[in-house]
């Protein structure tokens, strides 16, 4: 017998949870991350508050060189995965490595999409998901008096407060109707502008960068198809993730929306994973196939990977939940939502005055998800009904009361 050799490709909470849940459970295993940035773990939670002045760079990061060395978890950053070889159980490197595996995780995520428009590759054009983007936006945000902000999901509503509270004159652009218009209805949308309005952002909504000029590359102007014009020294970006699957072209891994993954995140090949935002994974609770890019989601996804990549044979079963400050309220994603499944049933409360907003989704007679604007009250009652599968008795109107 010869030690296990596991391979995991990314070093985000997913692979490194992977990794180290890993060590524990076989202490003499090889294990071998590769890792596209040039950091350790660091926690991509905590990027908003470090663009807004509120945490220190160094509070952001998690793991250190040493620590991993300390664990015996060779971590090769700077390092892309080319090309995946199942039959040989072979991965090739961009550096011309060729790393052999028993089991493998695929923990790459994605990559934040460019502004696809004539100027979207101007220097004060930023996308916001890495270390570097943070600091890059910080240094631009400094020197500037407004930005632009285009898209309307998380990611861009974390670039329109932090511009805010770095003094930015903000105007956030968006194409749909609403923030998170795919989730949240009008009345929920409201509230969200109200929040925005209160914190001197400006939303445009149903418009489109058409383009982005500049003199001399250091500001500009952002024109819209309608024909509005805006002078901006900074334009953030948020118009979703292309998921990093370019090393699987070639291979047998199913990959749909995501790489899909069974209840144990295993793909069709029995010895390669996938956690995290790449994993399309199939959620057992509402039992069809989900997508769900959250922390807390991909701790949990790189614990249950490891367990069942040295040999067990755990589901994972979580309530995926997104939760994050909204200004000076707060959000908070359940479970399933219409963006899964758009025919879920639902009741409504919203109070524009007081900003709070709750909306329940149920598949039959079950609790299976939810969206809150405001109060937390309820949250965790509503999570450990969706994970017990508990059926509801009485009007669903009452669930709204959940303390």
């Amino acid at each position: 017998m010869t030690d296990k050799r596991y391979v995991i490709v990314g070093n985000g909470i997913a692979g490194t949870t992977c990794a180290e849940t890993l060590r524990k459970l076989d202490p003499n295993c090889k294990i071998t991350i590769v890792a596209a940035e040039p950091y350790p773990l660091y926690n991509r939670v905590a990027l908003p508050r470090f663009l807004k002045g509120i945490v220190r760079e160094e509070k952001v990061f998690m793991r250190t060189f040493e620590q991993h060395r300390e664990k015996g978890i060779d971590l090769l950053t700077c390092t892309v995965a080319q090309h995946l070889d199942t039959n040989e159980q072979l991965l090739y490197l961009d550096n011309g490595q060729i790393l052999p595996y028993d089991a493998l995780l695929i923990a790459t995520g994605g990559r934040p999409n460019k502004l696809p428009c004539e100027g979207g590759d101007l220097p004060f054009v930023f996308n916001f998901q890495t270390m570097d983007d943070t600091k890059n936006i910080i240094r631009e945000a400094t020197e500037g008096k407004s930005g632009v902000v285009v898209g309307g999901s998380f990611i861009s509503y974390e670039l329109a407060e932090g511009f805010a509270m770095r003094g930015l004159k903000t105007t956030w652009v968006m194409r749909g109707p609403r923030f998170l218009r795919r989730t949240l209805d009008e009345e929920g949308g409201a509230i969200v502008h109200e929040l925005a309005r209160e914190h001197g952002v400006e939303i445009i909504y149903q418009d489109e960068v058409e383009k982005i000029v500049s003199d001399d590359g250091v500001r500009g102007r952002v024109i819209t198809k309608k024909g509005r014009e805006i002078d901006v020294d900074i334009v953030g970006v948020g118009v979703g993730l292309t998921l990093n699957t370019d090393f699987l072209q070639g291979s047998p891994i199913r990959i749909n929306r995501g790489v899909v993954v069974d209840e144990y995140l295993r793909t069709n090949i029995n010895n390669v994973y996938a956690a995290g935002d790449i994993a399309e994974f199939y959620d057992v609770i509402i039992q069809s196939y989900n997508i769900m890019g959250t922390w807390d989601n991909a701790l949990s996804q790189g614990r249950v990977a490891a367990i069942n990549m040295a040999g067990g044979n755990e589901i994972y079963k979580e309530v995926p939940t997104y939760t994050s400050p909204l200004f000076n309220s707060n959000i908070a994603v359940i479970g399933a939502t219409p963006e899964i499944n758009p025919n879920l049933e639902y009741v409504v409360r919203a109070d524009i005055d007081s900003k709070e907003y709750k909306k329940l989704f149920f598949i039959e007679d079950r609790l299976v998800g939810a969206i809150t604007i405001g109060s937390p009250r309820g949250r965790k009652r509503m999570i450990s009904m969706i994970l017990a599968g508990e059926k509801i008795e009485g009007p669903r109107e009452s669930l709204l009361d959940l303390k």
